[in-house]
């Protein structure tokens, strides 16, 4: 099931109605803690075991096993393989065990963990315990991989869609991306939490400095800080509103926030998983949310180093090349995105989505033939039998501009000197980017300097085939789209807006109190519905989405009181 589509329910619902307890497999503390929290504020008899617990508290929730007290109990993958737990659990009465995050298992999908493969003998250790393992990101490798190593060959497989349609997916090239990316919060998510993602730990410094310059509620996030400050900033961004976490892809794994209204990439991520995982984290309360990112051939350059430079063997070293390929195809897409993402992970999909930037604004193309053969014809002039040169450089050839390096090389004396001068910087750049992805031109990777190939001389020699790409087309400063989370909702009127400040401050106040992130008081999704309904009465109260019995006692008489005075 996608992020946000209700996975946890598939094991929280029968954990409930099943006698024994639940043992819930979950890499991801954070995750683990917040939805321990938002249990117990359901009335549900939950608790977790982690490495944040005292002795004297993990006795305390494994005396309530050992007592058959607790419906659902959160633990990591560590504990469930020591001993001592196991042998815990085989004196207690148990009612299933739940494998999150289930693509861990498989070394094909993008976040191995070695411990995983360890839960295959669950099966023999506890024959009649019912098992359920689940994922948001898994193609058919990994699902293979997920029967086959947590032995559950018999077991039947549920593939939901992987369609958020609430997300609003948008892809642009790199230019001055600091900008781009001030001017897309600033346009789209100025009162908004979001999450923007950078490759290292430095750029997530620079980038967390620049934003809270400019006025934002910025935190840094990064595996180079040390633990409490890392917690500490974690803890704001779920409590509070309007923060913006800049994190490396270190962050989120087990983010429950479900009001987190937008995902930037300053940087390209490693796969199409790895991509639909994050941006997940986007609009899980089904409001309007955007999945933004920017993108350069320095990004596809440095990420293909990475797979080159790393110890693993060969099999996976192709495999990594292959998805990195696919995700490349992506971002380079002329067609919908989001039929793209689909197709990816095996769900068919026929229609335009009308919720990407491809849809929206359709990108131009064009027969780019000859000045393919320009940029390539350059490229060929230019290098040596020893080295070749940057991006950098061979635009500048082909636009004419003779700087101190191009006349040390006598490169203004080249043929191709000046011969696309009546094309822009910019668009040659995204020229000679298309070209590396179509397979025209190689990159050295050790100075990261452009070659000629095989496919290049047939180009040139031959004439090759028709080269069709897009066309580079300067960005516009758009007009504010969406302000906030209202704007796309049914809250139009100046009163209901200001109802639904009115209820957000009611929410903190209580999630103040009780030391919780507001949403698990009540949702966006919950307050709109209040602000919009107006409910009079406590059973119409009770008809407002995310509003149960337990919710509808502890806080329905307060709620209804502001609703009552706005009305």
């Amino acid at each position: 099931m996608p992020t946000g589509g209700g996975k946890s329910l598939c094991f929280q619902i029968p954990a409930i109605c099943l006698e024994g307890v639940a043992i819930v497999v979950s890499p991801l503390i954070a995750l683990m803690q917040d939805q321990v929290t938002a249990l117990k504020n359901l009335g549900i008899k939950a608790e977790f075991l982690n490495s944040s617990l005292s002795f004297a508290e993990k006795k305390l929730v494994e005396d309530k096993i050992l007592k058959n007290e607790l419906d659902l109990v959160y633990v990591s993958p560590e504990k469930l393989n020591t001993e001592e737990f196991l042998s815990l659990l085989k004196q207690s009465k148990l009612s299933l065990f739940a494998i999150d995050e289930a693509h861990c298992v498989s070394q094909w999908g993008h976040n191995f963990r070695p411990e995983y493969i360890k839960f295959s003998a669950l099966k023999e250790t506890f024959p009649k315990v019912p098992r359920i393992a689940l994922t948001a990101t898994a193609d058919e490798i990994t699902r293979t991989d997920i029967i086959k190593n947590l032995n559950l060959e018999k077991g039947k497989v549920f593939v939901s869609s992987f369609d958020r349609p609430n997300i609003e997916y948008i892809v642009k090239t790199k230019d001055k991306e600091q900008q781009q990316l001030l001017q897309f919060i600033k346009t789209e998510h100025k009162n908004d939490s979001g999450i923007v993602y950078c490759i290292s730990r430095k750029r997530v410094e620079t980038i967390a400095e620049f934003l809270k310059k400019e006025g934002f509620d910025v935190l840094p996030y990064h595996a180079g800080m040390d633990n409490k400050t890392r917690t500490i900033n974690q803890e704001r961004f779920i409590k509070e509103e309007a923060v913006i976490m800049v994190a490396t892809i270190a962050f989120g794994m087990g983010i429950d926030k479900p009001d987190v209204r937008f995902v930037a990439h300053l940087d390209l991520p490693k796969s199409v998983e790895a991509y639909y995982q994050e941006t997940g984290r986007a609009g899980r309360d089904g409001l309007p949310a955007d999945a933004w990112m920017v993108y350069g051939l320095k990004d596809i350059v440095q990420l293909r180093q990475f797979i080159e430079n790393s110890e693993s063997p060969q099999s996976q070293k192709r495999l990594e090349h292959q998805k990195l390929n696919s995700l490349i195809a992506y971002v380079e897409a002329i067609h919908c995105r989001r039929t793209i993402l689909l197709e990816y992970f095996g769900e068919e999909s026929k229609h335009k989505c009308n919720n990407c930037d491809n849809c929206n604004e359709p990108p131009v193309t064009y027969d780019a033939t000859i000045d393919a053969q320009k940029a390539l014809s350059c490229i060929y002039r230019a290098q040596t039998e020893r080295y070749g040169f940057g991006v950098g450089h061979i635009v500048n050839i082909l636009i004419g501009k003779a700087d101190e390096k191009i006349r040390n090389f006598q490169h203004d004396k080249l043929s191709t000197f000046g011969i696309g001068a009546d094309v822009s910087d910019a668009q040659w750049r995204s020229i000679i980017r298309q070209l590396v992805i179509l397979g025209y031109i190689d990159i050295d990777m050790q100075y990261s300097s452009l070659r000629t190939n095989a496919k290049t001389m047939k180009m040139l020699k031959d004439g090759g085939e028709k080269v069709e790409l897009r066309k580079y087309i300067l960005e516009s400063k758009t007009k504010n789209k969406r302000n906030n989370t209202i704007n796309k909702t049914s809250l139009t009127a100046s009163e209901d807006i200001n109802l639904f400040n009115e209820l957000k401050k009611l929410r903190l106040s209580f999630a103040k109190q009780e030391n919780m992130p507001p949403y698990i008081i009540f949702s966006d999704k919950s307050l709109i519905d209040m602000a919009d309904k107006k409910p009079k009465t406590m059973k119409e109260m009770a008809s407002i989405s995310g509003v149960g019995d337990y919710k509808l006692n502890k806080y329905g008489m307060v709620f209804l009181e502001v609703v009552e005075k706005y009305s």
